[in-house]
């Protein structure tokens, strides 16, 4: 059976730089830690679990609660959290709160009964208003969602420029009637709505919003009742989720409304099928995959040293410009 020394030999790194990186600490260039990763799957190698539990007095379990289960944004976000767990064997018990703050209560401390080493906790609204009277035997670490005063590890997206940077674009386009539709059960959704509302404001424009369930179904009625009862069209719509860019593209097209002839539509999330319909839709793609990455590694390095301090990555999507929201001139 391979060890650590092993795997440093096979990565012609010391054994000091190789247990940074499976420890998840900082200061560990990527490239050592790509060395370290591809050392440890050519030699198959696994750490003592065992020795680890007697020397931690902690289980090799990490927990990861995701607010919505549906949503392919947590599904990348998983596989990229078991991805790295599995490299540095430990297990991933996998919740989900439905925005639930009486499940995720439920959840976390289920976790704490569990003994877990840590968790990457999706926070609804409630953990972020009162976050203070939250207390865990854990480390904790918040993805996708925190606010600017969280005073715990995250790793997010820069939801306000993200959206602003959409709705410059649509304002480069030509387009004014700028409605935009929001999950207004998530502080993200409400983020979001911040930087569409900043766009609009430096453009002197007034803003139409309309919150919902962050749901393809609840999305498609909205957009439905929205093309019934307004007498004008709106000149685009935005959908803050890819859930709910599904919804306003299904409504669309079940209108006979062509993109961007009658209304230029775009939102967040490259999911498959926003590529291959005719237009594909402008989106912000997200860097899903590096969020649920950086955040185990920001547990990872929590758990082998509690007292660092507090860290926060935010990452920047990228604004994929498609037919969906061509020139309007």
């Amino acid at each position: 059976m391979a060890s650590i020394r092993d795997v440093a030999e096979q990565a012609g790194l010391s054994v000091a730089s190789v247990s940074r990186v499976l420890s998840g600490l900082p200061g560990v260039s990527e490239a050592t830690r790509q060395r370290v990763m591809m050392a440890v799957e050519a030699l198959g190698y696994r750490p003592n679990l065992a020795a680890r539990r007697l020397r931690s007095q902690r289980t090799d379990t990490l927990g990861l609660i995701v607010s919505d289960i549906r949503n392919p944004y947590f599904t990348e976000v998983s596989r990229a959290v078991e991805d790295v767990a599995y490299a540095h064997g430990m297990r991933v018990m996998f919740c989900n709160t439905d925005e639930n703050p009486e499940k995720e209560n439920f959840y976390l401390e289920m976790m704490r009964d569990e003994n877990v080493a840590g968790v990457i906790l999706s926070p609804t609204l409630d953990f972020l208003a009162h976050p203070h009277q939250h207390s865990f035997p854990f480390p904790l670490v918040l993805v996708d969602r925190c606010e600017s005063d969280t005073a715990t590890d995250a790793a997010v997206l820069d939801n306000e420029d993200a959206a602003q940077r959409l709705i410059r674009h649509l304002l480069e386009e030509g387009y004014r009637r700028i409605v935009f539709f929001y999950g207004a059960a998530s502080a993200t959704g409400r983020q979001r709505l911040k930087g569409y509302q900043t766009a609009l404001a430096e453009a002197g424009l007034p803003t139409d919003s309309l919150a919902l369930k962050p749901t393809t179904d609840a999305a498609f009625e909205a957009m439905n009742a929205l093309l019934k009862e307004r007498p004008e069209l709106p000149e685009a719509v935005v959908a803050s989720s890819g859930l709910i860019l599904l919804g306003l593209a299904q409504a669309l097209r079940d209108a006979g409304l062509n993109c961007p002839d009658d209304i230029a539509l775009a939102g967040f999330d490259d999911m498959p099928w926003t590529r291959v319909v005719t237009p594909a839709i402008t989106v912000i793609a997200q860097p899903t995959y590096e969020i649920g990455r950086s955040a185990i590694e920001l547990l990872l390095a929590r758990i082998a040293q509690p007292e660092q301090a507090q860290r926060r990555i935010m990452l920047r999507g990228e604004l994929l410009i498609r037919g969906s929201s061509r020139n309007r001139h």
